[in-house]
């Protein structure tokens, strides 16, 4: 029955569910864990009402925390154990994370131009990443966006943002269950009097276009260690983390490479994530071979220009949690082909004035001929909680051009504002974009885009404006 697994795997499996099964417990039924505290188990006298209610009570965010990483602990190895060779597993996280991200700038691939940078210099980073398991880019994106129809005189912003990052494999880097320092930090400016992200608010359009070419100046985005486990089936990460990496993952939602327009990428514009370089924990499993999990919690009063204050606000247990529950076809097409849900819930967040909510979001995206078309659907649903949209729902395709690095992008969404967050009387929204990025070097990209905004919902008295712009993006 248990072929091809060792009795202490087994053990291990089972511990890990029985453990997850009792973090549950102590997640949903109020009372249990005050019982365990206090040596009563069960609980004396007649079971309350409300002890029998099974709504999550979202307020035990470490118990949350412990029902995720109990049931990372519990998955199944894979086949690698029984032939003592890792699979060469691709990483969780979403494509501009960093070591993704890092990953792709490193393989570099077909251009229109060919070869950009000195081999001295190539050469000199990949010494670097084989002998101590070290890699980094810095990179410059730069962007122009203009409008049609705005509420006032600005039409036009401009504006960049240079990178650093880099991962360190510190431990295990022979035996796949690898320990990775992650550091990203970057300067985000603007040329002109209104940043690049200004001009969906210029617009009255209540999402956002390119935003993070804003002039929110230096910043700290991810500074977190990375822990593998099961050969990469599993991974657990802590300390300052970028949400939209982990949560309701796209492969073209990234703004440094992907769609401009926000309601086409993270939760559909529904999901208020955290800023980015949120103090938090994120626990990533593959629980079979096509039925992953992810989950996290993270500082909802984060401010990635004055991270460490996120040791005094994380105190104030106001946090954002999400669970994904997803499916794939393989580890290896976590991207191309990939099914999921996720649930969100976001405290109070008492100083800021923003109440508390949750909200359900559902992606759909399929990869054929030859992995060039991607069609995706994706919508969500928002209560409260802060959100730009309350309802959305996103449609589109992708497709990959031959040298493997330039594509072209077309979507639509309609989206409802979340009355919580700017009041009832708000018109429904849409928005249609098309981008084309073309691989022009092998380490230079342009993507020109072109975008329909229809009734904007903060400018009645404009039926639609065109946005058009252009980014850049070199890599050192």
């Amino acid at each position: 029955m248990f072929v091809g697994r060792s009795w202490g795997t087994f053990k291990l499996a089972a511990s890990g569910r029985v453990a997850a099964l009792l973090g549950w417990l102590l997640l949903v039924r109020p009372g249990l864990s005050e019982a365990f505290a206090q040596g009563q188990f069960p609980p004396h006298g007649p079971p309350d009402m409300d002890d029998m209610n099974m709504n999550v009570e979202w307020k035990r965010p470490y118990c949350f925390v412990l029902v995720v990483l109990m049931l990372a602990l519990s998955v199944q190895p894979g086949m690698a154990e029984e032939d003592d060779e890792s699979p060469a597993y691709p990483k969780f996280g979403g494509p501009s994370s960093a070591p993704n991200q890092l990953e792709d700038d490193w393989k570099g691939g077909e251009a229109l131009l060919g070869h950009s940078r000195p081999d001295r210099y190539l050469e000199w980073k990949d010494r670097l990443r084989e002998k101590h398991g070290f890699s980094f880019t810095l990179d410059y994106t730069a962007g122009v966006l203009g409008a049609s129809k705005t509420l006032g005189e600005e039409d036009l912003g401009a504006g960049g943002a240079v990178r650093f990052f880099s991962s360190w494999d510190m431990v295990g880097r022979e035996s796949g269950n690898t320990g990775t320092f992650v550091l990203k930090v970057e300067h985000r400016h603007k040329y002109t009097d209104i940043p690049v992200s200004g001009i969906a608010g210029e617009v009255g359009y209540v999402g956002l276009v390119l935003p993070v070419l804003s002039d929110i100046g230096g910043r700290l985005t991810n500074l977190y260690w990375k822990q593998d486990l099961n050969q990469g089936r599993v991974e657990i990460l802590a300390g300052f983390l970028d949400s939209t990496d982990w949560v309701d993952l796209f492969i073209l939602a990234p703004p440094w490479t992907g769609f401009y327009n926000f309601a086409l990428a993270t939760g559909s514009a529904s999901i208020p994530v955290p800023d980015d370089g949120a103090l938090g924990i994120n626990v990533n499993a593959m629980l079979t071979d096509n039925l992953y999990i992810i989950g996290g919690l993270a500082d909802s009063n984060a401010d990635s220009t004055d991270p460490f204050n996120g040791f005094d606000t994380f105190g104030e247990h106001e946090f954002f949690k999400s669970l994904e529950l997803g499916w794939t076809t393989s580890h290896e097409r976590f991207y191309l082909d990939n099914t999921h849900l996720t649930y969100w819930h976001a405290d109070e967040r008492e100083n800021a004035g923003v109440s508390s909510g949750w909200g359900l979001n559902f992606s759909w995206s399929h990869s054929f001929g030859e992995n060039k078309w991607l069609p995706f659907l994706r919508g969500g649903y928002a209560s409260d909680g802060g959100s730009l949209l309350q309802k959305t729902v996103s449609s589109g395709v992708g497709y990959q051009l031959d040298d493997g690095k330039s594509l072209i992008g077309l979507g639509v969404n309609w989206g409802e504002p979340n009355e919580d967050t700017f009041g009832p009387g708000l018109r429904d929204q849409s928005a249609i974009e098309l981008f084309s990025r073309f691989q022009i070097t092998e380490y230079f990209q342009i993507t020109p885009d072109i975008q329909l905004i229809m009734d904007p919902a903060k400018n009645p008295d404009v039926d639609q404006s065109w946005v058009y712009g252009i980014r850049a993006r070199l890599i050192f």
